[in-house]
């Protein structure tokens, strides 16, 4: 069988609206789907694992990183730099896997100018209050660390009129169901469907 390419999909929300916990339960749901990783300069948290949450890397690795070209987008967040390989995305749509990149919407903007097939779904917590609560909620940070990731998370829903698809994360059965008809419906568009099934339909033809 003929194997086509997959398709790109960004996934952005502001911290605490649940895109991880998200994009977990769908990957558990979606065995054609992948989660590239990326790189980060931001030390480990606990339960993180090198290779799987991200890859952890030194500033000065990812500079030179930056310096190969190696980044299809890379940014500074909270004083971090997060970064995604180019290489390890075009693997795995030349697989025929559909590929999700959580990013922020500055590496949004870089993927869409890059990548202007890829589709790109946000994520909203239901009101400021509760996106107030889930921040505090973690018990990892302290209040300063707390206010800063608020005004950013702010700054970050401003940016929602750039992406393709809304998903508003209340209660979260419904937004899994919600941010997996998404990919369904992409899979089910006149191209994709007609190369899948090209036998099936010269079949039913001839």
């Amino acid at each position: 069988m003929t194997q086509y390419p997959g398709n790109l999909y960004i996934v952005s929300a502001p911290s605490g609206a649940g895109k991880t916990s998200l994009v977990k339960a769908l990957l558990d749901k979606d065995a054609n789907l992948r989660v590239a990783t990326s790189y980060t300069t931001r030390d480990r948290r606990p339960g993180e694992i090198d290779g799987v949450n991200y890859h952890f890397v030194s500033q000065q690795k990812f500079q030179q990183m930056i310096d190969a070209a190696e980044f299809v987008e890379h940014a500074e967040v909270f004083g971090n730099y997060y970064g995604t390989s180019q290489q390890q995305i075009e693997g795995l749509l030349s697989a025929g896997s559909d590929v999700i990149l959580e990013i922020d919407w500055q590496g949004a903007q870089q993927i869409r100018r890059m990548m202007p097939a890829a589709q790109s779904i946000f994520i909203l917590p239901p009101s400021r209050d509760a996106l107030s609560e889930r921040l505090k909620s973690r018990g990892q940070d302290e209040q300063s660390v707390i206010d800063a990731r608020m005004a950013a998370s702010i700054n970050e829903i401003s940016h929602y009129v750039e992406f393709d698809y809304i998903v508003v994360n209340d209660d979260f059965s419904e937004a899994l169901g919600n941010l997996q008809a998404i990919f369904v419906v992409k899979r089910l568009e006149i191209v994709a469907q007609g190369q899948r099934l090209s036998d099936m339909i010269g079949g039913l033809l001839s």
